[in-house]
């Protein structure tokens, strides 16, 4: 339900820079600026991310409780992956300019940069773009109740999710490969996202 405004009031306002109000910055080619009702007064049920992103670099995996999410690509390219909770399969959408992919609301979704220079545009049904993120669950879930939960072993978990950082937003960490250690393999390697079907193409 709308509030009513009072469209006489000198309080309301009617423009805003969204460069101006950033959400999340881990560096000048990967950040997300934002507008909602806090920044435009005068929005009712719409808002946005303004997302930046160099290639490989991912919004975390992370749901919207209060809203859908349609992502609109201005530049580069992005695959859109959702879980669709009623197959139980990833859907994974590619997107370059003027394509959209939808995710409904509360469905656990990620996007991921395929080049430099990834210009998206995420659109909400609500006033402000509430989210909870993965790496939220993965570090604030008591690890006991996991490790009983799943038969999992305890310090084996904590030491998993230890380098987990609270409200990731956009990873990988910058010193990412700098903390993993050098590891001998076995068979070569592919692309992080290639094992992720079925894929959807326009």
């Amino acid at each position: 339900m709308t509030a009513y405004l009072d469209y006489t009031s000198p309080s309301l306002q009617y423009t805003f820079d969204v460069n101006k109000s950033t959400l999340f910055k881990k560096d000048n080619d990967n950040l997300i600026n934002i507008l909602g009702i806090r920044q435009l007064n005068t929005l009712e049920n719409t808002s946005l991310l303004d997302i930046f992103l160099s290639a490989n670099n991912v919004i975390e995996p992370h749901y919207h409780q209060n809203a859908a999410e349609l992502v609109y690509c201005i530049s580069g390219a992005a695959i859109v992956s959702i879980l669709n909770p009623f197959t139980k399969q990833i859907q994974n959408y590619p997107i370059t300019p003027g394509q959209v992919a939808n995710v409904p609301q509360a469905w656990w979704h990620y996007e991921v940069a395929t080049t430099d220079n990834t210009h998206l545009l995420a659109i909400f049904n609500a006033p402000t773009p509430e989210v909870i993120l993965g790496s939220d669950l993965l570090k604030f879930t008591p690890a006991n109740i996991v490790t009983h939960t799943y038969c999992i072993d305890e310090p084996s978990w904590i030491k998993t999710v230890q380098p987990v950082q609270p409200s990731t937003y956009i990873g990988p960490y910058k010193n990412c490969h700098k903390n993993k250690k050098k590891q001998t393999r076995t068979e070569p390697l592919t692309h992080p996202f290639a094992h992720q079907q079925p894929e959807h193409r326009f």
